[in-house]
């Protein structure tokens, strides 16, 4: 990993869209830990598209038909209960073409030891029937970049062999990775990759065989059971929903999309076999199952109200790739947090075996931001003790390597031309612009990253405090009080009534209405004065669609409703805004853009997309889909629950013996109980029912103080 160098094709420097991966309807996505299989609603798997089962970032399997007498099943429906496991309903149609078939298809697939696939043919017919059962099976090794950007060459040669029970695929280079798939019904081989059974089925009867798909990895066996430590998916997930909270509102869509959100983090999960006391989350599926900086960080943030110890075990995996020295190909520098760890050479799933790449400008600041929270929120105490160290590494990346020039902003820029052109959340090519459309170059400084700098700061003021270390909370404290001056003067543009995205090379402001300003409501960065100006800006018809905040401002040229960063609505960036509003006392339209991103919830099945499309609500009266989008996505599938923190308006500072709340809920929610709230080691239950609330639970030493926390808005929640 030391002199790892990326080759000219690298995914960082990807300038494209990834590929959707159905063109045919919804695509069914199972996951489990770094494993995952997308398929279309059939069970099939299109050789044609980026589905496939996929392991540890290398398609495993690249198409697989079910057919009956050699014809296709006609889809009725898929059963999909939770995230590892499906059931897909079908009914074979065959030569005679009548309205009520007696024969009947269900594939139950299930993602545990690699992928398990139960095939079964029912006939309700009243004669018996034979029929030829076929599996088809073809296998590419494809990796996971390569399937996403439509880059898979159409000749990739795989060595198939078969034996008395299956079928055995390697690739030609002999990478010593290769698939087994074994039936429990001894098939009949016709050929390498296709299994065929001949099933005689009384009236009535049912004929099945399990079909299972093992990944092998430098020369074993690789299940998904042995990569989330030995425990079955389904006795995590049972694990996982009986240390949640438990949500409850009068309003369905708050009910529904909370309810997504917890089932969607327990499958982003991933565990280091090395480490599996500190889970993770992963970004995304299908193309980020894996530890990122930037998402990991924010997600785990939102989701502090139901488990902190996902935000520990982020922050102390992240801590153990801190960047040590200076690596230009991987944009590594000393103290520096990475962006993204992949494992297309890898040989085992522990996570030192990916490959590192530090391209981002905000993990670091996010770190210690996280830190401070988990301080706070009287959360895995030891943990955040133990990495001030690691705090102050980073801390020192920000004001040296971070802040090139010396003027107190971090700046980006990568330094070979096989990293991310734009290194901030908006990292596609033509993420920042100006107003007038043009494409912004680095080096930037981006305004939530000085955001995030100045939260930072302040949070190690506070670590700093809390130890008795007056010393270091003075230093950061007028660290941040300089950075909040400056940025306000800096990035603010005066004529236009709203922060500059970014200010470039030559410290002029990157001038285009952008999402990017309320994080930095949220950080608490901006003076006073301006949040309500602000505020009015976001909620302009230009910048809200009527289901979450636009990327970018519709009447910007260079706007594309479709466009991944210059148009799109991104529900983490929503509620992020949502909460910066909060943060500053504009309830309304906090309120206003909360309700928006439920209702997209609803509209969507209860679960909340990566990004949607920027339409307008008065234009199409459901949320659009972008077609590359993830689902799940985990800062979309936390974000329910940051909405949720900020109509109980909780404010704990555990080591100050107190936790403020003043909740305030929006129209259409007149009751909203959370209980068994992790908060200093305690659960609490919190219930606002008609204005009033209640507490219960309080760990000892902490007093509740009804209200808002003394003070200006800015300095409240940090």
């Amino acid at each position: 990993m030391d002199n790892l160098t990326l080759p000219d094709n690298s995914p960082w420097s990807f300038d494209g869209e990834s590929a959707p991966v159905t063109t045919s309807g919804p695509a069914v996505t199972l996951v489990d830990g770094r494993t995952f299989c997308i398929s279309e609603t059939s069970g099939n798997i299109s050789d044609h598209g980026p589905q496939g089962l996929f392991v540890l970032d290398t398609r495993y399997i690249s198409g697989l038909r079910f057919l009956i007498d050699g014809d296709p099943i006609e889809t009725l429906g898929v059963d999909q209960q939770n995230s590892f496991s499906a059931s897909f309903v079908g009914r074979h149609i065959g030569a005679v073409k009548v309205a009520d078939t007696p024969t009947v298809a269900v594939r139950n697939r299930q993602l545990d030891s690699g992928l398990s696939e139960q095939l079964e043919v029912r006939n309700y017919g009243e004669e018996s029937a034979i029929l030829l059962v076929s599996l088809i099976i073809d296998v590419d090794f494809a990796n996971l970049f390569a399937v996403k950007e439509r880059r898979v060459p159409d000749d990739m040669e795989v060595i198939r062999t078969h034996d008395e029970t299956g079928v055995w695929f390697e690739p030609v280079d002999r990478r010593a990775i290769g698939l087994r798939v074994e039936s429990d019904v001894t098939p009949n081989m016709t050929e390498p990759g296709r299994m065929d059974w001949t099933a005689e089925i009384e009236p009535g009867g049912t004929w099945s065989t399990t079909v299972q798909f093992t990944p092998w990895l430098a020369g074993k066996p690789v299940t998904s059971s042995e990569e989330q430590n030995n425990v079955a998916p389904g006795k995590r997930l049972d694990d996982w929903i009986q240390k949640m909270p438990v949500i409850g509102s009068d309003n369905n869509a708050v009910n529904a999309c909370t309810a997504q959100s917890l089932a969607d983090l327990a499958s982003l999960r991933i565990f280091d076999p090395k480490h599996p006391d500190q889970p993770v989350v992963a970004a995304g599926a299908p193309w980020f199952m894996t530890l990122f900086g930037r998402d990991s960080l924010i997600a785990s943030w939102m989701a502090l109200l139901v488990d902190p110890d996902l935000a520990a075990g982020v922050v102390q995996t992240l801590a153990r790739f801190q960047g040590t020295k200076v690596n230009p190909a991987t944009d590594e520098q000393p103290g520096k947090i990475m962006h993204e760890i992949r494992f297309s050479d890898a040989s085992s799933a522990a996570l030192d075996e990916g490959e590192l790449y530090y391209g981002t400008a905000d993990a670091t600041p996010l770190f210690v931001m996280l830190l401070g929270e988990l301080k706070r929120w009287g959360a895995a105490d030891d943990v955040v003790e133990s990495l001030l160290p690691n705090a102050d590494r980073a801390l020192q990346w920000m004001t040296d390597y971070g802040d090139t020039d010396g003027d107190g902003y971090i700046e980006y820029e990568r330094s070979a031309e096989t990293g991310l052109a734009n290194q901030g959340w908006k990292d596609s090519w033509d993420g920042v612009r100006y107003a007038d459309g043009t494409v912004a170059t680095a080096p930037l400084a981006l305004c939530e990253v000085q955001a995030y700098a100045y939260a930072a700061y302040r949070a190690r003021a506070r670590l700093a405090e809390d130890d008795g270390d007056f010393e270091t909370t003075r230093h950061w404290e007028a660290k941040a009080a300089t950075l909040r001056e400056r940025f306000n003067q800096d990035f603010w543009i005066a004529e236009k009534g709203w922060f500059a995205i970014g200010l470039d090379a030559d410290k002029k402001p990157i001038d285009s209405l952008t999402s990017n300003i309320g994080h930095c409501l949220w950080a608490g960065i901006i003076d006073d004065d301006k949040a309500a100006i602000v505020a009015e800006k976001l909620m302009s018809d230009e910048m809200f669609n009527g289901w979450g905040t636009r990327t970018m401002a519709s009447n910007t040229p260079g706007y594309n409703p479709t466009g991944y960063h210059v148009g799109s609505v991104w529900p983490h960036d929503t509620a992020i805004v949502a909460a910066g509003l909060m943060r500053y006392d504009q309830v309304e339209p906090a309120h206003k853009l909360m309700m928006a991103l439920f209702e997209a919830g609803e509209r969507s099945g209860g679960r909340l997309p990566e990004l949607m499309a920027g339409f307008g609500r008065d234009e199409f009266d459901s949320p659009m889909a972008y077609p590359a989008s993830c689902s799940p996505q985990a800062w979309s599938a936390a974000a329910p629950l940051l909405l949720l923190r900020w109509m109980l308006r909780l404010d704990p500072w555990c080591s100050k013996g107190r936790l403020w709340a003043d909740p305030i809920l929006p129209p259409g929610i007149t009751r909203l109980k959370v209980s068994e709230i992790p908060i200093g080691g305690a659960r609490i239950s919190v219930t606002v029912e008609n204005g009033e609330i209640e507490v219960e639970g309080l760990p000892q030493g902490v007093e509740l103080m009804r209200g808002l926390r003394p003070g200006r808005p800015r300095d409240r929640w940090t």
